[in-house]
């Protein structure tokens, strides 16, 4: 098949992971008259509900990538999948995002080098791979947060230090392995752009989302963000710069800090796939993030990402299930007019698992964001 040759439907699409990620991504493609081929060692596999086809076996199988280069395109629905494997698919099939981009953002070290040369600002850091690396010039990055290079995630593999003998301990603490420290920042809040980019003519931004994190995991997303419009347009364009830096194809979230009074925009790190904090796009845009996975992996431009409605994204962690495994009170949630559940499939619930989520929609943020603690609350 010639490349640049859109994929239609009922063409075979194949993703590496079966979790709630890949789970949405099917039900989009599925929707769009696609078949789909997961690809998830857990035979519990939240996506393969809704797959064609289910290879469960290792992300490393040989077996199981072979048959996966039978499909029409290839793509992922988490970072930390094994990038070789990414780059043999794409010898045999289309493959997006590539295997050199999700390196990319499986290693802090590396991302915020491709961050920089963007010409886009990041927090002060350093990086640590030894402890003789840590010494009189490490002071400046203090107060800061130490986080391993690969990993890292739903703040696993983060430290916060003050001292120096706090950074030694905590580099000790986390293996040896190689660390970014991050200096501190005047932290005013937290915003992802989600950005679906087909080529430099064909790029789209979904509104940025103001994020709140509880215990290091993404609790709510408010979207239009409760930030200026000049500051909203900057984060898009921001985004779409570091999309264009890494020619990258596919859907791609960009976090970013918001620093001090000025309300300066500082990227954080990025993730190579649909995030969290785009769940809202399902019910509140005009396209959806998963659809838009979709497009763009089968050569298609993206589409419309106009947000229709002011709302909030909250998880639905492990957390508010029985200490026996008893359902919560779906009942407020479901009784209110506005707000959309959306249930994972998994067979556990565990303390800080997601498990699903609801966005609730509103005439602006502030009511939507109100609306989402309450029903939360009610679980």
């Amino acid at each position: 098949m010639n490349p640049n040759t859109p994929i239609l439907p009922p063409a075979n699409l194949g993703i590496l992971g079966g979790g709630q990620l890949g789970r949405m991504f099917a039900v989009a493609a599925k929707t769009m008259g696609y078949r789909v081929t997961v690809l998830d060692p857990d035979p519990n596999a939240p996506a393969a509900e809704f797959a064609d086809r289910h290879l469960c076996a290792p992300f490393d199988d040989q077996a199981a990538l072979d048959e996966l280069t039978k499909c029409a395109a290839v793509t992922t629905e988490f970072e930390n999948v094994n990038a070789d494997a990414m780059r043999f698919l794409a010898q045999h099939t289309r493959v997006s995002p590539n295997g050199d981009c999700v390196a990319v953002a499986q290693n802090r070290i590396q991302e915020k080098a491709w961050i920089q040369k963007a010409g886009l600002q990041t927090a002060p850091y350093q990086v640590v791979c030894k402890p003789e690396d840590i010494g009189e010039a490490s002071t400046a990055l203090l107060p800061g947060i130490l986080k391993t290079a690969t990993l890292g995630y739903d703040g696993k593999g983060q430290i916060r230090v003050k001292t120096l003998d706090e950074l030694r301990a905590a580099f000790a603490e986390l293996g040896g392995v190689a660390c970014v420290l991050e200096k501190m920042v005047d932290l005013r809040g937290e915003i992802s752009v989600i950005v679906c980019r087909l080529d430099s003519e064909n790029v789209q931004t979904f509104a940025p989302a103001e994020n709140i994190h509880e215990n290091g995991i993404l609790a709510y997303s408010i979207v239009p963000a409760r930030l200026s419009a000049d500051i909203q347009q900057q984060a898009r364009q921001m985004a779409r710069r570091l999309a264009d830096e890494l020619d990258y194809v596919g859907v791609l979230a960009v976090e970013m800090f918001v620093v001090g009074d000025t309300h300066e925009l500082v990227v954080n790190e990025i993730a190579p796939r649909p995030h969290n904090s785009g769940h809202h796009t399902i019910d509140a845009c005009s396209a959806n993030q998963f659809q838009q996975q979709v497009r763009l992996m089968c050569g298609l431009p993206p589409a419309d990402t106009r947000l229709l409605s002011a709302c909030c994204m909250a998880n639905i962690l492990g957390d508010v299930w029985g200490e026996n495994g008893e359902e919560p009170n779906w009942l407020p949630l479901q009784n209110h007019p506005a707000a959309h559940l959306h249930q994972y499939g998994k067979k556990t619930a565990r303390k800080g698992r997601k498990m699903g989520h609801f966005t609730v929609l509103a005439a602006d943020s502030d009511a939507a964001f109100e609306s989402a603690k309450m029903l939360h609350g009610s679980l």
